[in-house]
């Protein structure tokens, strides 16, 4: 902040900063809306929708039976394992318990003639047959389970090989959809642009700075973050290629600037010292001495010296006596420090 402006002059001029960055934010915020309206300028299709529908449905209606299939296997093979389980479990319990009969009973001579024997043996031959039964059925069941998810396979293969096609032409689609909606965002940031040139160029000092920094503010934010991350790419070409051009655009502006601020300051510095103080403003040189800097040339001056007068770079005087009192003084300063008399009223507020 310049430390030559009245104090309330500062605060004023921070409210002003203020009221800049929220003109900006809402200039922002409502270029947001617009921003993310522009989706619907240019739909993208999704590649299901350019698939040939009386193509498509068979094979649709295929992977959903064969989906189908694939479920009612796996549950129907659930069942089965269930099962199977549940008959080996009972054909390990009644091989332990035959086991365990035989050997505590007395084994007679002739066990083809031992009814119990026979008996318990067939019992344990069924259970071991229903075993293999449930295995057969769960050997079914996962056969048919694989043969439906060979199906879908199949149908999910037939399905992509048909929607190939459609998504090249999508991904197409897509990208002239793209550089449609950042045609439009490079039609609304230009302009932007352009009115935010000639307000930094006309009006960034004028009595409504805070509204004109606010709209340059909004199109800077417009152009970087609404328009170059949407560059079309092309292999970065297009994105380098516009960073090159913007970077030389500017460079060649400031260079310009640089030497005609360079020529103006030889001219002025070529005047003689009263037309150059009455060119100057009365903050902005107290501001520049309170930098150390001469307020004409802008070049660093020592202020401590006590037996410094004038700028030893340009010649414009420094210090000076009041009229007054002859009290040594800034000469810059409209009145003397310590009598209070009228000194300097070249400067310009």
């Amino acid at each position: 902040m310049n430390k030559g402006l009245r104090l309330t002059e500062q605060w004023m001029r921070r409210a002003l900063w203020l009221v800049a960055v929220v003109f900006a934010a809402f200039l922002i915020g409502l270029g947001g809306q617009i921003v993310d309206n522009m989706m619907y300028v240019a739909p993208r299709p999704d590649a299901e929708q350019l698939v040939d529908p009386a193509k498509a449905r068979p094979i649709q209606d295929e992977i959903v039976r064969a989906r189908s299939a694939h479920r009612e296997a796996n549950r129907v093979l659930a069942q089965a394992e269930q099962k199977h389980e549940v008959a080996k479990a009972s054909t390990r319990s009644a091989r332990a318990a035959f086991d365990n009969w035989l050997a505590t009973r007395h084994t007679t001579a002739r066990p083809d003639q031992d009814s119990e024997l026979i008996g318990r043996t067939r019992q344990l031959d069924g259970l071991v047959a229903a075993e293999r039964e449930a295995l057969a059925a769960v050997e079914a069941q996962q056969q048919a389970a694989l043969d439906a998810d060979q199906a879908e396979d199949r149908a999910v293969a037939a399905y992509e090989a048909l929607l190939e096609p459609a998504q090249h032409e999508a991904a197409r689609a897509a990208e002239r959809a793209e550089r449609k909606v950042f045609l439009w965002r490079l039609g609304l940031t230009l302009p932007l642009l352009l009115v935010a040139g000639w307000l930094f160029k006309h009006k960034r000092n004028g009595t409504y700075w805070p509204f004109a920094w606010g709209f340059i503010f909004f199109a800077l934010f417009a152009f970087f973050v609404e328009l170059v991350p949407y560059l079309p790419s092309y292999g970065g070409y297009v994105r380098y290629g516009v960073g090159i051009v913007v970077t030389v655009v500017v460079g060649r502006y400031a260079i310009r600037w640089l030497h005609a601020w360079l020529e103006r300051q030889k001219a002025s510095e070529a005047l003689p010292e009263e037309e150059r103080r009455t060119a100057m403003r009365y903050d902005v040189a107290l501001e520049r001495i309170g930098k150390g800097l001469c307020p004409s040339c802008e070049r660093t001056t020592n202020f401590r010296d006590k037996t410094l007068n004038s700028c030893p770079h340009c010649g414009i005087g420094l210090f000076d006596r009041c009229g007054a009192c002859r009290t040594r003084k800034n000469a810059f300063m409209r009145y003397c420090f310590s009598c209070g008399a009228a000194a300097n009223a070249s400067l310009a507020d």
